[in-house]
């Protein structure tokens, strides 16, 4: 464990399940953790609680978090985290067309921003990590927002690799299948509203939908980040890993 805190991770979403599971892992490994999101008072809660953890509010969404979040850089920067959710706006037949535009400007936009701010402190082996979703891999038809958004975080992350490959600093999507988070629950009841069920039946086919029968964890997704930290994980840049506990059907 590097006790001197000498380098940082940036995470963004830390507010939400995912997020702040990886906060409190890479706080955890001895890194500096700068947390950027929206909501002050939730990132100055998350600070508080946690040691080696600073708040950092900006909105993603905008070209201003570029300028924010660099000005809160004061070491080499280890790992860019970027592990924002998109609202749930229904499939794709209702989802109204702003909230697609939304989601893709968070998502990809969001991450382009963060990777930018951390530009001219990006350590050699440093890692620039997507949570995505399974949803950008296999479409379907009542989760529109998060199956654009994470669908073009797959080619953003390969276009970071062969950016940043001659620094030695690589990309990564992390795609994890439907999370036991409350994000899930919400993409659960449009789905049971759509189908005139129960939200308890939608959860249970979607668990039963994968090989192992499970949802995935906020804590396996941040065993994934910080495994990502190994020097060896430099042969994977570019890659798409799947921690979806079976879900995908398709090839490759």
């Amino acid at each position: 464990m590097t006790e001197t805190r000498s380098e940082t991770a940036i995470v963004s979403g830390g507010a939400g399940s995912i997020g702040r599971t990886i906060v409190a892992r890479l706080a955890a490994r001895g890194l500096d953790v700068l947390v950027v999101g929206r909501n002050a008072a939730a990132l100055d809660a998350l600070a508080a609680e946690t040691t080696g953890v600073r708040a950092c509010p900006a909105d993603l969404a905008d070209d201003a978090a570029i300028e924010a979040v660099a000005a809160r850089l004061d070491r080499p920067v280890r790992m860019v985290v970027h592990s924002v959710g998109v609202p749930v706006a229904g499939g794709v037949m209702e989802a109204p067309t702003r909230a697609l535009s939304d989601a893709f400007n968070l998502k990809v936009n969001g991450f382009v921003r963060l990777v930018r701010a951390a530009d001219a402190r990006l350590a050699p082996h440093a890692r620039l990590v997507a949570i995505g979703g399974h949803y950008g891999l296999e479409p379907t038809a009542y989760a529109a927002t998060a199956g654009v958004g994470n669908a073009a975080l797959v080619n953003l992350s390969r276009q970071l690799s062969l950016a940043y490959g001659p620094r030695s600093v690589t990309s990564h999507v992390i795609a994890p299948g439907p999370a036991d988070t409350e994000r899930l629950r919400a993409v659960a009841e449009a789905r049971a509203r759509r189908d005139k069920t129960t939200v308890q039946a939608v959860l249970d086919a979607m668990r039963a939908d994968s090989s192992l029968a499970a949802f995935t964890t906020p804590a396996q997704v941040a065993w994934m980040v910080e495994t990502l930290l190994a020097e060896e994980a430099d042969a994977m840049t570019g890659s798409t890993l799947m921690l979806d506990s079976g879900r995908r059907r398709g090839l490759p």
